[in-house]
């Protein structure tokens, strides 16, 4: 009797309690969430450390008191400069607790941050990935993983002076042709770095050559295709310019630039491959310039020119990854990325703005924009690394007349074989 009296209490127990917990559950969950909010709050920080490339942060001043006005916390803002200092100082800073929150990186420097854990992966909603043109998200990955989102994009375009070429031609046949009555003694119709390879690639891409195959978006450096038919095709397409004397001798090797923008800006060439940050060069020289997208191939295949992509990045040290990725997503939005263009002429990749007038009628902005649609991101594994040195030594030697294209580029093929398997093999 008193051991079942004992269960009936214990029962009656139960049943309380679940009766007093049935009236109370909705607010029961909002407790939750508020509980939620509060660990949320708790753990927003009151700054976030952001660093920008060199001359390029004025633009903050405006969007960062927005972001700042929408979430409580204020920005502490720091100018590195990018290409070459900025993942060095991550390097010493963010692993002694000094470094940032956020920092902006060219893409090929990706995948060795990644590797070593000095850049954090995201994760973002479809949406956000959407805003941005396809190749320039798979710029900000490696390994098929997101690593940051897109700022800006440059390319190699086609730049003419307008005193000696009225428009720009239709094709790179009818460039050819024009180049061809337009050389003669110290006077030039085009010229182009083609024995650089990274400006040669817009050829040898354009017409099936590649670098690494891409599999399921992660390079495979194991699958190398510029000794390919496409790449002999492309690189026999170079030489014919070098061989019939349509480029001089003096715009091969490393002084080749110079030499190639001292012409133009000397008058004595009506076009050129280059990139935008030659246009103010020319401008300050008193050419007047007309810029456009490469022009296609006659069967219609465009110049697949290697493009550069900068983009926002969350440091692998910080305490604050997830509100330093929503900083990346608010200051990349369609509006604040245009604001940044108007200010730092650096050209975003966010689709929505390619047809804005703020880019649209801006001549080099447009060109910029568009001939970014058919390049290709520079491959930002480390593997690339052992790339440029055998292919600038093949290119050199096919257009100084020292080998033939296809002997040239299985040379270069399998140096970098060798140089993949000594540097990066597991």
């Amino acid at each position: 009797m008193k051991k079942a009296l004992s269960l009936l209490m214990v029962l009656m127990l139960v049943l309380g309690a679940l009766a007093a917990c049935g009236p109370n559950r909705e607010e029961g969950a909002g407790n939750t969430d508020e509980k939620d909010n509060t660990a949320d709050d708790a753990k927003k920080p009151e700054k976030l450390v952001i660093w920008e490339d060199e001359k390029k942060s004025a633009w903050l001043d405006e969007v960062g008191k927005k972001f700042t006005e929408e979430t409580g916390i204020e920005l502490e803002v720091k100018e590195v400069e990018m290409a070459s200092k900025m993942k060095e100082q991550l390097r010493l800073d963010g692993p002694a607790g000094t470094g940032p929150d956020v920092l902006t990186l060219p893409h090929d420097q990706i995948g060795e941050l990644a590797l070593a854990g000095h850049i954090a992966e995201l994760k973002v909603e479809q949406d956000v990935k959407d805003r941005f043109s396809e190749s320039s998200i798979l710029a900000e990955s490696y390994d098929g993983k997101l690593y940051g989102l897109p700022k800006s994009t440059e390319t190699p375009v086609f730049i003419y002076n307008k005193a000696l070429m009225e428009e720009p031609p239709a094709t790179m046949e009818e460039l050819y042709e024009f180049s061809k009555e337009n050389t003669s003694g110290d006077q030039y119709g085009f010229l182009a770095l083609w024995d650089n390879y990274y400006f040669a690639h817009a050829v040898i891409g354009g017409m099936g050559g590649y670098v690494f195959a891409e599999n399921d978006g992660a390079l495979d450096p194991k699958d190398i295709g510029l000794n390919n038919d496409g790449a002999v095709k492309g690189t026999e397409y170079i030489q014919k310019w070098y061989k019939e004397g349509l480029f001089p001798k003096g715009i091969i090797g490393e002084n080749g630039g110079s030499a190639m923008d001292g012409l133009f800006n000397e008058g004595k060439v009506a076009s050129v491959m280059n990139g935008p940050w030659s246009f103010q060069g020319y401008k300050d020289a008193g050419i007047e310039i007309g810029v456009s997208a490469l022009p296609p191939f006659e069967n219609g295949e465009h110049m697949k020119t290697f493009m550069g992509v900068k983009g926002w990045h969350v440091s692998g040290y910080s305490k604050n990854k997830e509100w330093a990725q929503k900083f990346i997503e608010f200051v990349t939005e369609d509006e604040n990325s245009k604001l940044r263009f108007e200010q730092t002429h650096e050209v975003p990749p966010n689709t929505a703005l390619i047809d804005d007038p703020a880019i649209a009628d801006n001549e080099g902005a447009k060109a910029v924009a568009e001939q970014s649609q058919y390049g290709v991101p520079m491959p930002n594994i480390p593997e690339m690394g052992t790339v440029w040195e055998p292919m600038a030594t093949a290119l050199q030697t096919v257009v100084t007349g020292k080998a033939e294209p296809q002997k040239a580029l299985d040379e270069a093929v399998q140096q970098i074989q060798s140089n993949i398997e000594a540097n990066h093999s597991n």
